[in-house]
């Protein structure tokens, strides 16, 4: 496993994943998702959720028509099972590497970072659906287990289009905390 993967893997709390989950909610609202009674509404799409982990956002689902995590962890059976469960697909692999086509949406959240190519994870989701949904935390400097920083610049030259900016100071309340770019962007029709 690469070092950036082991970094990610190591630093979630198996049993305790909330911390992330209440920062769905926030992530949502500004990736343009509607939310109906604490879960997603999303009218019969099927959604690829690109570095989702042991929590993807699709957990959270109403009217889900199909959803599938990608990402590059090997993450333990309770996982795997809730997954299971929710009819998600889960595939292990990189995003940087998936094949996939016919998507309503792709959604992109707090995972970039981590990525070994972050421009190349960006096209392979422009090609895999009709809209882009983005969250991401820009100008963090690289360090262990985050390779890649990110920046407004570099992300709207990938994505090709001008994504939003906004920072954040609520950590005891939301858990944000420093500056994200976000976004809904569509490519097909």
């Amino acid at each position: 496993m690469m070092e950036e993967y082991k970094f990610e893997e190591e630093y979630w709390d198996k049993g305790n994943i909330w911390f992330e989950e209440r920062k769905h909610y926030s992530y949502a609202k500004f990736m343009g998702i509607k939310e109906v009674l604490w879960s997603f509404d999303v009218e019969n799409k099927s959604i690829l959720d690109i570095g989702g982990g042991p929590c993807s956002m699709l957990l959270k689902c109403r009217n889900l028509k199909r959803g599938k995590v990608v990402d590059p962890i090997e993450w333990p059976v309770w996982v795997k099972e809730r997954y299971k469960h929710n009819k998600i697909e889960l595939q292990t692999t990189p995003g940087e590497d998936i094949v996939e086509e016919g998507w309503d949406e792709v959604w992109i959240y707090n995972c970039m970072q981590h990525a070994i190519d972050a421009e190349k994870l960006i096209q392979k989701a422009k090609q895999s659906a009709k809209v882009l949904r983005i969250f991401e935390w820009i100008d963090v400097p690289s360090h262990k287990g985050h390779p890649i920083e990110l920046t407004e610049d570099r992300l709207n030259k990938w994505i090709k289009a001008k994504g939003k900016t906004r920072s954040f100071d609520e950590w005891h309340t939301t858990g944000l905390l420093g500056k994200a770019y976000y976004g809904a962007f569509a490519y097909k029709e």
